[in-house]
This record gives structure tokens, sequence and C-alpha cells, in this order.
């Protein structure tokens, strides 16, 4: 059987060339005679592809030295619990910035562990937009400020870093759930105080939580925060102290090998750009299909739209599967259609979704 386009929003499609290469070594990595599943994760050989996984993401992000990368479990959501029991201190407020499904997922998790304000929103418009940071109105003294970068349901991706130096509060840590977007473009790490993200969107298959934490935000967590999630903990353990993700991790590693030679996050950002402008530029000539983003918000990664004419959605979604264009739907919140666009997804598979979206509106527009 043939491979599909898999738009999934993850687990997502991984690069062929990694599976290629994972497959050839399952039974037997680089001579050792066992395959990475079957390894201590203390061993000589899974530390030695742990470490180069941690040394490729860090020169792919350009990760200042003053920053730990963590190798974590529990996915992006137990993360809305792990972070306020980690970053809370001797604070009482978390402020939150509100953009679609995930953060506000995400602020209620943390009222269970702090007083939350909600410096911004845009639910007003349906969350089709990013509030402008000027907007933004921070509490008297923060333990941080949530953003999601990238709300995956939605398909609205912050068109600027959030830098709270530029409205005076440049000491508030801000946290940033990427989990999305990351490794799809250049970014400041030096801008956040804390990064995470769930690898099974752009980085890897799902098991592996990514965390990038500035290192004077160690330290701070409650007393009955679980050891296995104390930032502190797992630092000091170099990501060792429970059983990690060891499988998890190797493929990460792997498509950050990739990625390198892709020719790093500017050609992967080029390249994605080159797919959202692809894709955004027929749905707006369109006057069957729709997208309602607000045009400076929209994702590169997430393209939501919808059939003007929705009683044509399971027909669409019936021939799509029969083109080999598969996991299309909508998320149930949303509804409609959703391609997911991630790194791995070349732009000859946006080309055949764009060449199958135009047929299906000629024979039922």
């Amino acid at each position: 059987m043939s491979r599909v386009w898999n738009f999934s929003a993850g687990p997502a499609a991984l690069p062929e060339e990694v599976l290629r290469q994972a497959a050839d070594e399952m039974l037997d990595w680089q001579g050792s005679g066992m395959g990475v599943m079957e390894m201590s994760h203390r061993g000589k050989e899974f530390t030695a592809i742990a470490a180069q996984a941690e040394a490729d993401l860090r020169e792919l992000l350009a990760v200042p030295a003053n920053y730990r990368i963590l190798f974590m479990q529990g996915g992006a959501i137990a993360e809305n619990a792990i972070i306020p029991m980690n970053l809370m201190g001797d604070k009482r407020v978390a402020d939150y910035v509100v953009t679609g499904a995930w953060s506000h997922k995400s602020q209620k998790e943390a009222r269970k562990y702090a007083e939350v304000n909600i410096a911004a929103t845009s639910e007003a418009s349906g969350f089709a937009t990013v509030p402008p940071m000027t907007d933004w109105r921070l509490s008297a003294d923060p333990a941080y400020v949530f953003t999601c970068t990238n709300e995956t349901i939605g398909g609205v991706e912050y068109p600027f870093e959030p830098d709270l130096a530029q409205i005076g509060r440049g000491e508030v840590p801000v946290v940033a759930d990427m989990s999305s977007h990351i490794l799809s473009r250049a970014i400041d790490v030096a801008k956040y105080g804390l990064i995470f993200g769930g690898a099974q969107k752009n980085i890897g298959p799902a098991g592996l939580t990514i965390v990038i934490v500035r290192e004077d935000l160690l330290g701070r967590a409650m007393p009955h925060c679980p050891s296995a999630f104390d930032y502190k903990t797992v630092a000091d353990n170099g990501s060792m102290y429970n059983t990690p993700p060891t499988y998890a991790i190797y493929i990460a590693g792997l498509v950050f090998q990739w990625l390198k030679r892709e020719g790093g996050l500017a050609a992967v950002e080029a390249h994605n750009i080159a797919k959202a402008k692809l894709l955004y530029d027929f749905l707006d000539a369109s006057d069957f299909y729709e997208n309602r983003i607000d045009p400076a918000c929209r994702s590169r990664m997430n393209v939501p739209f919808f059939l003007k004419d929705e009683s044509l959605n399971e027909a669409f979604l019936a021939e799509s599967r029969a083109a080999g264009l598969v996991q299309l739907k909508g998320h149930k919140s949303v509804g409609g259609m959703r391609a997911s666009i991630y790194n791995a997804m070349p732009i000859a598979g946006v080309q055949a979704l764009v060449d199958f979206m135009r047929d299906f509106a000629a024979r039922r527009g």
C-alpha cells in the first residue's frame, strides 16, 4: 500500500527519511545487537543517543547556555499542572493570555494551584486573533505570564514573540506552549522563561514532552509537586530521574538530525511559509471554502477551513480519503476541516490537497 498524505494534527506525520532509518535500525542499532526500545536508559548506547538529541536541539534553537533542556513525560496537558507547581514559588497569582481551546484549558488547570488573572483574551472574536501586547493587563506581581503561541485547534499563531520588556514588565517570565509549531521557525529563546511542547506534532512520536527552562526558575517547586515532575530534580538527573520515553527521544533525535540536513530552521521556515501561502491563497480566492482567522494571525501549521455549504462535509471527507488525503476533519469543538501541515509535510502534499479541493468545488459548487 502506498503512503497517504497525512494531515493529522497529532500524532502527526514523520519525515519518511526518519521512518526508514528507524526501520533499518529496529533490530540492531549501530552494531549494538539490540534495538533502541530494548536498551537500558543508563547504558552507554542510549545515553549517547540522548546526549546527541539534546545537543542537536540546542543547536537548532540556539538555546542559551543558561537554559536546561528536559525530556519529560505527560504531554502538554500534564505541563498545565506541572508549570504552576514548579514556578509559583512564593507568588500568589499567575497571568494567562487566552487565545483558544488550549490556553483556556491551561488556565483552567492552573486554578488548582494558583490564582489566575486573565491578562488578555480573544474570546470576543471567537478566538480568531491574538490580542496585541498593548492590550495585556498583567497583575501586580505574577509568577509568570502563560501563552500558547500556536493554537492547534483554532489555527491561530502569534505574529510576534512576547517581549514583556516592551510593556515595562521584562522581569516577569513568559511561559509558552509551543507544542504545534516548535521547530517550524526560528525563535529567540531568551525572550522566554520556559518553553514546552508535546513531541507528537513536529518532533516525534507521542510520549515525549520537551521543556526548555531558564536555570534561575529551577528550585521553586511546591512541596507537594511529585519528584518526577520537579524541574530541578529532572535537570539535576539529566532527564534520567525515572526511565524516560527512550524510543521517543531516539526518534526525536533523528528528526533533529533531519532538520539540520534540511538546512536548519531558516530553511524550514521558508518552506513552511511557502506551504501555508499555497493553501491560504487558494482559500482566499475561493467562494466555496473559507478560513475565518485574522490573516495577520493565521497559523502556518494548522489551517482550519470550512465548506460554505456544510451539508457537503461528509462527501468531502469521503472523497478526500479515497484520494489519499486523510485526517482532514476539524476538531469536534470547532467543526469544519483542518489541514495540519507540519515540517514533515512536503509541498507536494499541500499541492495535492489544493488540487483535490479545486476539483471537488468544481464538481459540487
